[in-house]
């Protein structure tokens, strides 16, 4: 296979693989709260099969979403979509406690059915990263692109379900790996926005927008360059080739000055209201002095 030589190729799949990494933390956690009343001997198997059937459930849900991708308008949709997980992914903060809704199983094929739905409710955004990754990677071409989802996730859930208590010590002692992983998103939410069919088109044609930006950067870069021949054509192609980078590198600094200035609103809300709690009551039958020392 000779995409499997290109560079481009293992990009993707890095890509691929980091994003489903950075946003599948709390799949971990699932998987390990699903388990946790289980006899030893069987928390293996179940982690094994449940882990076997998100994997399937997850494809499916990325391929779905890959192909939806096609129909114009929803690339626009998704990429806003995939903009605010990466402000999000960026903002939220951490629960503390609790068991996130997750009810312990006492038997194997209760656990690996939780295990199932739970990734599969939690795996929308997931599954909209990555088609939008692959999507965006393979350049209209489905088997590129389901090949990249399908290698993407067999490497990756198997180390996201075994080495779970790593990786989120790495993330809580380098919150860089989430900010990161934040700006990726918010890059191939950038290039998605610019290649929906509804402004390129199936074809060049007059009405095509990203066609014409590129075209009126060729006449500038390239004024001896007549229209229509192959240096023209050139120009054209490389013009676009920079608009899309422009477009990702604009979202990724969006998803972070957004997803940095959101949280810092929450930081400051919580000083506000912790504040206010610490506030010792005035009695005001003591004449508004306060508490006696």
């Amino acid at each position: 296979m000779e995409m499997l030589l290109e560079g481009a190729f293992w990009v993707a799949l890095s890509q691929i693989m980091l994003v489903n990494i950075v946003l599948s933390g709390d799949n971990a956690v699932v998987i390990a709260l699903a388990c946790r009343n289980l006899p030893v001997q069987y928390r293996n198997p179940a982690v094994m099969a449940g882990s076997g059937g998100a994997i399937a459930l997850r494809i499916i849900f990325c391929v779905i979403v890959a192909w939806l991708l096609q129909i114009p308008y929803l690339k626009i949709a998704g990429a806003l979509l995939l903009f605010w997980i990466g402000v999000k992914l960026i903002t939220e903060d951490e629960e503390e406690g609790g068991e996130n809704g997750v009810a312990a199983k006492a038997n194997l094929w209760g656990a690996i059915q939780t295990i199932i739905i739970a990734d599969a409710v939690m795996s929308l955004d997931n599954a909209i990263a990555i088609a939008a990754a692959a999507e965006q990677a393979a350049k209209g071409d489905a088997f590129r692109a389901w090949t990249l989802i399908v290698i993407g996730l067999l490497i990756t859930i198997p180390i996201i379900v075994f080495g779970s208590q790593i990786i989120m010590r790495i993330m809580q002692r380098y919150p860089i790996v989430i900010v990161i992983g934040g700006a990726l998103l918010g890059f191939v939410a950038g290039e998605m926005l610019i290649s929906d069919k509804a402004l390129i088109g199936d074809e060049r044609r007059p009405g095509d927008m990203r066609g014409w930006f590129a075209e009126q950067l060729a006449a500038v870069f390239a004024p001896s360059a007549q229209p229509g021949t192959e240096a023209y054509a050139a120009w054209a192609n490389h013009a676009l080739h920079y608009l899309e980078l422009g477009c990702g590198v604009l979202g990724a600094i969006l998803t972070i000055v957004l997803g940095r200035w959101l949280a810092a609103r929450a930081a400051r809300r919580r000083a506000i209201d912790l504040a206010e709690n610490r506030t010792p009551a005035v009695d005001l039958a003591d004449g508004g002095r306060g508490p006696k020392e």
